[in-house]
């Protein structure tokens, strides 16, 4: 891993802050060739979330500048993380940008153990991940892969890290609920139309899971379908896999 703030490799004494404050936001994407899918989108996020959280802007140029940097020479394919935080009261935000190995979504249908829990100021993608982290590992020492967070009536919001997505009749469903509108959500919802699939967002409850054509999750890692929510085995439907997939896969990629 490759750890710089601001353009240069990180300190100790500059890496304390965010160690010891869980106040910021970030966001994760994966880089090929040195190119995103959504750059865009991503740089929107980091920007609105620091007016929101810090009350400044934050120069897109700058947020290049840094991933640039952060990829050395050689390093065309990776993992790349963008934190924002702000260390001094009286100073602008700082950018973190760490790059580590490239990832791919899973091969295997995913199986989601449900748990009520909401992420407070859930349309931010911010850094207090503490109860996401938990019941994610709570649900992998149950043998599933990941939690599904609901409400407490069962309707469903989000997983630890991902979007899900409900395919009705010729239409994908988000849930109508507090999540993070995510970045490849975001291009699906642009990409898929060209396909014949709507999107919207509507109520969906953990009960309603079994009666859709097929549920998939989307984050930065690409599309995975889930197969089993709690002890309820899910519809298959490839067919619909394979044009998300190639919806997702037609999406261009973004030079940094």
């Amino acid at each position: 891993m490759r750890v710089e703030i601001d353009g240069r490799a990180a300190a100790a004494d500059e890496l304390r802050f965010p160690a010891l404050v869980n106040y910021g936001h970030f966001t994760s994407m994966q880089v090929r060739q040195r190119a995103v899918r959504g750059l865009g989108l991503h740089l929107r996020r980091l920007e609105a979330a620091t007016r929101e959280l810090f009350g400044t802007g934050l120069d897109e140029d700058r947020v290049r500048h840094c991933i640039r940097h952060a990829l050395t020479e050689g390093v065309s394919d990776a993992t790349v993380r963008v934190t924002v935080f702000r260390a001094d009261p009286g100073r602008g935000p700082s950018v973190l940008v760490s790059v580590r190995a490239p990832v791919t979504a899973a091969d295997l249908p995913q199986r989601l153990e449900p748990v009520v829990y909401q992420r407070p100021l859930a349309h931010l993608k911010h850094t207090g991940t503490f109860a996401q982290i938990h019941y994610g590992v709570l649900a992998e020492r149950n043998g599933f892969d990941d939690a599904l967070l609901t409400s407490d009536d069962g309707t469903v919001l989000e997983t630890t890290t991902a979007n899900i997505g409900c395919c009705q009749e010729q239409a994908i469903i988000w849930p109508d609920a507090p999540a993070l509108h995510g970045i490849t959500r975001q291009l699906l919802e642009r990409s898929l139309p060209g396909a014949g699939l709507a999107t919207r967002r509507g109520a969906v409850r953990l009960g309603d899971l079994t009666s859709f054509r097929a549920v998939f999750l989307a984050n930065s890692l690409g599309i995975v379908p889930v197969g089993q929510v709690g002890e309820h085995i899910l519809p298959a439907d490839p067919q619909l896999m394979r044009t998300l997939a190639d919806s997702y896969q037609s999406i261009p990629w973004d030079p940094v």
